[in-house]
């Protein structure tokens, strides 16, 4: 059985709220009656009327004041209120429209034009309730959908990335620490959540295109020679072509990091010889913590370093790495970051 609609029935006269609760109790409507505009406000936000049949002229707060309160509480400014008044004048009635009044009956109230407005106006506001709860439902499922479609986007991530570990035992923790290190350096710098979210989830793509590198080159003991040394550069743009079959944020930035994390600031790297801000930033945070955890790293060609010879290397320099091939900030932020990366790189080997 459908309840009857509710009407909160507001007016200083006695003999008015009998009035209006014989008519709309005649339609088949709920009534509840209020004589002050303060008890009308506590009715309505404890109540939930339906709609609101006010009087302009009360004494202590009028019926303007009531609307503008009303209108001004987000639990309730939805209810639909139509004025009740003795008072004819333009001024007052634009006033009421003004501050959030739906409707007008003038006193002595006609039965027919009372009955007419309030089934309207009862008509009106169940559509827009059907709206905003459809609105409400809509954004429920979109969220829903949307955590869906991440879940989704991760698990491709998690699937190649394991392809990739499979190649290389040394790679399944190296790209775990490669996600957190990214994610350091970039809230350090200042980057929105959405840029170090997808950072943390696109990192560990950075060489996805090894996958395509013959087995004896990439898990060659020794150093390689001219030639196979160009076989190995190929997996940066092979890694980028893969990823970029994708349009999830996540493979997209991955895609632009495994093109663009060989190249350096100076100039000097690889695939495109790109330097300073031509390099995407994203790609400017892998470099210098990629290079932190293959220093870090056993090789099958070398031994792993300290946190202390390593920073050493990356912050002065040596016969292979040079201070030029970062870019400042980012430099600047790993000095600041350190520790963090020590941290991290202990917790995700046990070291």
């Amino acid at each position: 059985m459908t309840m009857p609609h509710t009407i909160l029935l507001v007016d200083d006269e006695p003999s008015n709220l009998r009035l209006l609760k014989m008519l709309l109790n005649s339609d088949g409507y709920a009534t509840i009656c209020a004589e002050r505009g303060g008890e009308a406000l506590l009715l309505a936000a404890k109540l939930r009327p339906d709609l609101i049949l006010l009087d302009i002229m009360m004494p202590e707060m009028d019926g303007f004041e009531v609307v503008r309160q009303l209108k001004g509480n987000q639990q309730i400014r939805n209810i639909p209120v139509i004025m009740v008044t003795a008072m004819d004048d333009r001024a007052s009635r634009l006033k009421s429209l003004e501050l959030g009044a739906r409707e007008f009956l003038s006193k002595p109230v006609d039965r027919a034009e009372l009955s007419i407005r309030v089934k309207n106006l009862l008509q009106l506001k169940e559509y827009g309730d059907f709206l905003a709860e459809y609105n409400q439902r809509l954004k429920q499922q979109v969220h829903a959908r949307t955590a869906q479609l991440f879940e989704s986007y991760h698990e491709t991530i998690f699937i190649m990335t394991s392809a990739a570990e499979h190649k290389d035992e040394d790679t399944g923790t190296h790209i775990t620490r490669i996600s957190y290190y990214c994610r350091t350096l970039a809230e350090h710098l200042g980057m929105d959540e959405a840029f170090t979210d997808c950072i943390f989830y696109a990192s560990p793509m950075h060489d996805i295109g090894k996958i395509g590198i013959p087995d004896h080159i990439l898990l060659k003991p020794g150093i390689h020679d001219a030639a196979e040394w160009e076989i190995m550069k190929t997996h940066a743009a092979l890694g980028a072509e893969i990823l970029a079959r994708g349009n999830s944020p996540y493979l997209r930035m991955g895609a632009e990091i495994a093109l663009n994390h060989h190249e350096r600031w100076d100039g000097s790297g690889y695939p495109g010889g790109k330097q300073q801000q031509q390099i995407p930033i994203s790609a400017r945070l892998m470099n210098i913590a990629d290079q932190y955890d293959a220093l870090r790293s056993k090789r099958p060609y070398k031994a792993a370093l300290s946190h202390q010879k390593t920073m050493q290397i990356l912050t002065l320099g040596d016969e292979r790495t040079s201070v030029c091939h970062f870019d400042p900030e980012v430099l600047a932020a790993f000095k600041d970051c350190a520790q963090s990366f020590s941290n991290i790189y202990a917790e995700r080997t046990g070291d």
